[in-house]
């Protein structure tokens, strides 16, 4: 069976994606490269693409943000519930807490929701409008 390597979000700008996610969730920059040549194109499947990489130690996973040269289409979905809509959930101990401590810049969906499931959810979007879950299952889950 496959194990995670890695989450990936591909944005316009990585510097303001790195300062974002290590600020707002304290993720540290585990690494920073770049990558081009043929098997890379051929491996992406993007004529001359060229990227440049940031990995985030976010815990259980590794989070990377990507841009490419040449840039591609804006992809980031208005709702959760748009076809093909992506994000990435990540588990905190107190979500009321992580809520009140946001930067007053940080989109959010709705102020914390508890669901029937007894799990309080929280959705975020990063500046580039990627969607973010934040939640904290219930003592049942």
């Amino acid at each position: 069976m496959p194990a995670t390597h890695h989450v990936g979000i591909t944005v316009a700008d990585l510097d303001r994606a790195v300062e974002f996610y290590s600020d707002t969730f304290d993720f540290e920059v585990s690494s920073r490269f770049s990558v081009s040549g043929a098997a890379f194109e051929t491996g992406v499947d993007v004529p001359d693409a060229a990227a440049q990489f940031a990995h985030l130690d976010a815990g259980d996973c590794r989070l990377e943000l990507v841009t490419y040269e040449p840039t591609g289409e804006d992809a980031a979905a208005e709702a959760v519930n748009d076809t093909g809509a992506k994000h990435v959930g990540f588990e905190v101990d107190d979500i009321e807490a992580f809520y009140a401590d946001l930067d007053d810049g940080v989109e959010t969906i709705s102020e914390p929701q508890t669901t029937a499931s007894g799990t309080t959810i929280l959705f975020v979007e990063d500046p580039e409008g990627n969607l973010i879950e934040l939640l904290e299952p219930s003592s049942n889950n």
